[in-house]
């Protein structure tokens, strides 16, 4: 082997070594469900007491964004980067367009209200960082998104939208 050649195949080695390194993207799953928003800091001062307590305005909105697909939410997931977790068991249907805010605290679930209460008044996502996961009933990810409160939420708000 000449020694272009050599320089040109350790050069060609190189670059694919870079490539390889190089962070994957975020991928974008082919789900209808996705999480259009999450409210990661309730307003007013944290308190997770079942009564009096504020984990009811912490919430995760989850849309249907098909156009024709009712989905059916019962046995999908939404997890937090360290494992706590939410498994819709009753059947709630989405129709195409509809959506769900599933809330912290204790309440009653209403398909007419689009609300979901997760019966724990311990708050999910974390104030400063969190990923939020949405697994189908198959554990396949239908949607995941990673927040920091100082790169995402630019008015400081508590609530980052992610699909409009």
């Amino acid at each position: 082997m000449s020694i272009r050649h050599a320089l040109a195949a350790t050069a060609a080695a190189g670059t694919l070594a870079v490539i390889a390194a190089a962070p994957a993207q975020a991928a974008e799953y082919s789900s209808a469900l996705k999480v259009k928003g999450v409210q990661y800091d309730a307003p007013g001062s944290d308190s997770n007491r079942c009564s009096g307590g504020n984990t009811k305005n912490e919430y995760l909105t989850i849309k249907n964004y098909s156009r024709t697909a009712t989905v059916n939410l019962k046995g999908y997931v939404v997890k937090d980067a360290v494992g706590n977790k939410f498994t819709f068991t009753a059947s709630h249907k989405l129709e195409p367009g509809d959506y769900v805010k599933l809330r912290g605290g204790r309440g009653t679930d209403s398909d007419a209200g689009n609300v979901v209460y997760r019966q724990n008044c311990n708050f999910i996502w974390n104030n400063d960082k969190d990923t939020v996961y949405l697994l189908k009933p198959t554990g396949a990810r239908a949607d995941v998104h990673s927040y920091t409160k100082r790169a995402d939420d630019a008015d400081g708000n508590g609530y980052i939208n992610y699909h409009g």
